[in-house]
């Protein structure tokens, strides 16, 4: 992982292997839990008296997954973060116009506390300095200051996804303290932006600054900004979507006041900080950022605070802008071995305990520009089904772009998942060499580099895959299928396997040899006694393109047998073959000498026939989902 902090693994307290990003944040934690610069606020009494060792990161995605590190569950109070949850309120209960009327979007490059007040109508140039957030409080809809306290408590509550009070010793710091708020609020009245007694105003604003949370309530509130207004873990709506944006936009141009160009330009999430101690950074449609610490540099943030989030945008990519490519998203399709198959058909038996355990072995297909997002929710998939799992598969062949910081994370998902003996299966990764380059220098430096499997097409991973799952693979190629329990002669009773006996023609094929050519008329039945076959296909270039491999035990040629048509693909020997052939005037002679044993043999394959499509079926629609 580049500068932000080293990943140090370690295991999860349910005995899973810990994640990667997991990993990494604590990495982070420990990287900058030494920084000792800044100071805790002061200026409100009550605020002087957090440790200033605390120190907390989280990270929440878009799909309800939080990630806990430090201080987490440190309660301290929200202060200015309060600022953009209590404008989008007034922007649900008054409209765009009216709240445009009284509070403008415009960066100020000043202080928090600053007095910036439009000349001529002494409206607050934007709602994250204070003048605006007063503003904004004296427009939350409400019958009595206790409606309004309750309304606004409850549009934060589902924000964080979970109730949360006032610190009333803190609430009564900051009403005793706060002289320069009240000027602010008599001078938003002389202008009318409060066209009453701002007292009111004032009070809910010194509340809800008071408003007690935790360092997992602040990734949380920031990642239902970032799932477009609706909790991500509880699912309940804070903010109409079409409100969001308008959200996003002045924590982007003001949330961090006069440092906010210098931020976006280093990290480049919009965010909101406090003096609590507390950061918020949202990115949009993936995740939301909490980190709390309480020292401060002069700018009032959070100095780990700032120090955090610039790692992660830099290790992760994060920047809102960073936009290199006209398509980056990344389609993550998560697979089991019940749900694809190799090329190669399965005796009933197999196929019936692939289906049973075949979810441990997964695979995750990437398309697109693969991101922090969607190696996120891989990973954890992958953690999360560990105990279970006895093989992993990433699908790259479909990927247009790998980040940088995807090589490191899955360094460490492969090396973690070594010391459980799961192996890491890349498919199709050749086509990144940078990427490739980075997991291959990376594992080769640990202790499991045989736990690094390449495949650069998918049909020959699923079939190590379904090996493995198995218990050591296919029968060996020397085992032979007797007549009677050959799957095309299932229900033939002894005399009846006796007379088909005498119409079969016994050949046998050298490895390499071609049994089937493609183009001939097909007036012959393929029974597979020992050996491996498999049905491919020219392509251009001179390759081959597998379309099925056969085992003993199995048919081949039955389609176009049937119709007397002419064969559609080549079927090559893989290792020396024996068959019993039945041919098309032996097959039709048995219609008159013996007819349910050709009624039987065609049963048989309607029946091979029908388990072939149904298992066709049962692919693509597991593929379209």
């Amino acid at each position: 992982m580049a500068a932000g902090g080293a990943i140090v693994r370690t295991q999860a307290a349910d005995g899973r292997p810990a994640s990667p990003i997991q990993a990494y944040l604590e990495g982070v934690h420990r990287r900058y839990a030494s920084v000792s610069d800044g100071q805790v606020a002061t200026y409100i009494p009550e605020l002087a008296k957090a440790n200033p060792e605390w120190f907390g990161i989280c990270l929440a995605t878009t799909d309800g997954h939080v990630y806990e590190v430090g201080d987490a569950r440190q309660r301290f109070t929200i202060q200015s973060i309060s600022k953009p949850f209590v404008y989008g309120l007034a922007l649900e209960d008054h409209g765009r116009a009216a709240v445009l009327g009284k509070i403008g979007v415009e960066p100020t490059g000043d202080a928090f506390n600053s007095i910036s007040l439009a000349p001529g109508t002494g409206c607050p140039l934007n709602p994250m300095i204070n003048a605006g957030a007063i503003a904004s409080s004296s427009l939350v809809a409400g019958h009595s200051p206790a409606d309004k306290l309750a309304r606004l408590l409850t549009v934060l509550s589902l924000y964080a996804g979970r109730g949360l009070d006032i610190d009333d010793a803190v609430y009564v710091s900051e009403r005793e303290t706060g002289h320069r708020n009240r000027a602010i609020g008599h001078m938003l009245r002389n202008f009318d932006i409060i066209p009453e007694d701002p007292t009111a105003a004032l009070d809910l604003y010194f509340r809800q600054c008071s408003v007690s949370v935790d360092c997992r309530d602040l990734s949380v509130m920031a990642a239902t900004l970032a799932n477009g207004g609706v909790n991500p873990v509880t699912g309940e709506r804070a903010l109409p979507h079409d409100l969001v944006e308008s959200v996003l936009s002045v924590m982007t141009t003001c949330g961090m006041y006069d440092y906010a160009g210098e931020w976006f330009y280093w990290v480049g999430m919009p965010a909101k900080s406090g003096v609590g101690g507390g950061v918020l950074a949202v990115l949009p449609g993936q995740l939301g950022v909490g980190v709390f610490s309480p020292p401060l540099d002069a700018r009032g943030n959070s100095v780990r605070g700032v120090a955090v989030c610039k790692a992660l945008s830099r290790d992760f990519n994060l920047h809102a802008l960073r936009v290199p490519r006209a398509v980056r998203a990344a389609v993550r399709i998560e697979l089991t071995l019940a749900d694809v198959a190799s090329k190669r058909l399965r005796s009933a038996a197999e196929r019936a305990q692939l289906d049973a355990a075949g979810t441990r072995a997964r695979i995750y297909e990437f398309r697109g520009d693969v991101g922090f997002a969607a190696l996120e929710a891989m990973v954890r998939g992958v953690v999360e089904a560990a105990p279970e799992l006895a093989v992993a598969v990433i699908d790259c062949r479909r990927v247009s772009q790998f980040e940088e910081c995807a090589a490191p994370v899955l360094v460490e998902l492969v090396v973690t998942l070594g010391r459980a003996e799961t192996p890491v299966v890349l498919v199709g990764a050749e086509q990144h060499p940078r990427f490739l380059r980075g997991v291959e220098e990376g594992v080769s430096a640990s202790d499991q580099w045989g736990r690094l499997v390449r495949f650069a097409d998918l049909d020959p991973a699923l079939e190590w895959c379904e090996n493995r799952v198995l218990g050591g693979g296919r029968a060996a190629a020397g085992t032979t299928v007797a007549l009677a329990e050959h799957a095309a002669c299932r229900g033939l009773s002894p005399e009846a396997v006796a007379t088909l006996e005498g119409v079969l023609e016994r050949r046998s094929y050298a490895a390499g040899d071609v049994i089937v050519h493609r183009g001939e008329v097909a007036d012959q039945l393929f029974l597979l006694t020992n050996g491996q076959v498999s049905v491919t296909m020219d392509l251009p270039e001179g390759r081959i393109k597998r379309l099925s491999t056969l085992s003993p035990g199995m048919v081949f040629g039955e389609l176009a047998f049937l119709d007397r048509a002419t064969r559609t693909a080549d079927v090559r020997a893989d290792t020396a073959v024996e068959c019993r052939l039945l041919s098309a005037d032996a097959f039709a002679a048995l219609g008159t000498s013996h007819p349910a044993i050709k009624i039987t043999i065609l049963e048989n394959l309607l029946r091979n026939a029908a388990r072939v499509v149904a298992r066709l079926n049962h692919e693509v629609a597991s593929l379209a989902r």
